[in-house]
């Protein structure tokens, strides 16, 4: 292989500024989809089944917007900027659709769409660190990912709560409509989506595949439908060992993240402001105060991602991940016992610490055990892991609150920190390959 050049600072700013606009999108999901869901006259134990969409969407997204990704090669376009480009006009369109859902069926059709187009953008990101930058530099890019996560999804998951407080928009509306405040939270939303990744795709450039000529040879012969969708789909089973003793760390953490994401709003109304009513405006105020929520873990996980290379430079990947992962399901269990709202920052602060972690490490410990031909489509196999603790979320955390948690949505967050515990315990258990 060619030997990579070290990519300056503010290259490896660019290439990951639109990380920024596709994290607000994602935080406006995770932050106010239940709100939505809710208001429009959902029952809490079927929201997991709504949030179906997200997981299934990324199952059979990725894999094959990698797939193809690695198989694309345009001068001008490059290798991944292609997806970057449509994705983002496409997810764009979804944010400025989604607050207007007038029907329960609208808005889940809306949540398929726009997360299958912020995959379509997000997917590549990935494989494009791995394209771009020398093995000493990975994981810095990961981490740089990571500030533009963190830092996106602190501003748009307050951004409800911010148009409420100082700009005196109506955090109201009248029974089975979206409060303005959400309205325009997403409207924003799409706006910074199109623009970040639009940045990205016009300031960076791509390396060509080490052999063009064997590369458009392979393209123009030899990439049968038949032959990408059996190889796209029989990948799972040939994974470097380094990615299947992974693959289960993921599995565990994001079971935690998924039964966070859905579980937190409904738990804080109950808890911290004595509803269960998605119509009253406590539930609403309790709404606004998720977000703010969100917000601080996101804010924790982009300072922490500064501090991620120079531990892992000290330590290991392997350990910095496992002592983060504990520190994130203590905190995410320790909300069971909470009940003032104030209360509730706090654990935040150690869910930033896995989520900046969980961003960051899994991928950089990846990228130095994959092919480099097959970087995305790896990428994308990987992301298998994120998606299918989603769906066994979505299977059974609805019936575990109803009936072993008696009704109480804090039930499923104290399954949450204990599957991300476990999550950590696992990681001794990887191969990490500097």
């Amino acid at each position: 292989m060619t030997q990579k050049p070290r990519l300056t600072f503010w290259e490896i700013w660019n290439m990951s500024f639109g990380f920024l606009g596709i994290q607000f999108g994602f935080a406006l999901q995770n932050a106010n989809v239940s709100r939505i869901f809710q208001t429009l006259g959902a029952n809490p134990e079927d929201l997991p089944l709504f949030w179906i969409a997200a997981p299934l969407t990324g199952l059979l997204v990725q894999p094959i917007i990698g797939y193809l990704s690695d198989r694309t090669w345009h001068p001008f376009w490059g290798r991944r900027r292609p997806f970057f480009f449509v994705g983002a006009i496409l997810s764009s369109m979804a944010l400025f659709l989604m607050p207007n859902s007038s029907v329960l069926w609208m808005a889940i059709g809306l949540l398929w769409l726009m997360d299958a187009s912020i995959n379509v953008s997000m997917e590549p990101f990935r494989a494009f660190v791995g394209d771009k930058l020398p093995a000493e530099q990975r994981t810095a890019g990961f981490a740089m990912q990571t500030f533009f996560i963190g830092l996106g999804a602190v501003i748009a998951s307050l951004l409800p709560y911010l148009f409420t407080n100082y700009l005196d928009i109506s955090n109201e509306a009248p029974a089975n409509q979206i409060p303005d405040s959400v309205k325009y939270s997403f409207y924003i939303g799409a706006l910074v989506f199109l623009t970040a990744v639009m940045w990205t795709v016009f300031t960076t450039k791509e390396f060509p595949p080490d052999d063009i000529q064997t590369f458009e040879r392979e393209k123009l012969g030899g990439s049968k439908t038949e032959e990408g969708f059996k190889e796209i789909f029989t990948g799972i089973f040939s994974m470097p060992k380094t990615m299947v003793q992974l693959a289960m760390v993921q599995f565990f953490s994001w079971l935690a993240l998924f039964a966070m994401w859905i579980y937190t709003t409904p738990a804080v109304a109950e808890n911290a402001f004595g509803t269960k009513d998605p119509m009253s405006m406590e539930f609403q105020e309790a709404g606004n105060w998720v977000g703010v929520m969100f917000a601080v873990y996101n804010g924790v996980s982009a300072l922490a991602a500064f501090a991620l290379p120079w531990l892992a430079a000290r330590l290991n990947r392997r350990l910095v991940h496992s002592i983060c992962l504990f520190i994130g399901g203590i905190s995410l269990a320790s909300i069971f016992f909470l009940h003032d709202k104030e209360a509730f920052i706090l654990p935040m602060i150690g869910i930033g610490i896995a989520w900046s972690s969980i961003l960051t490490m899994p991928y950089a410990i990846l990228a130095g055990a994959l092919p480099a031909d097959k970087m995305g489509y790896y990428m994308g196999v990987f992301n298998f892991f994120i998606v299918l603790p989603q769906v066994v979320a979505s299977a059974v955390l609805g019936y575990m609150v109803g009936k072993i948690g008696g009704g109480a949505s804090t039930s499923a967050l104290l399954i949450g920190g204990c599957s991300m515990a476990l999550a950590a315990i696992l990681c001794f258990r990887v191969q990490d390959e500097h």
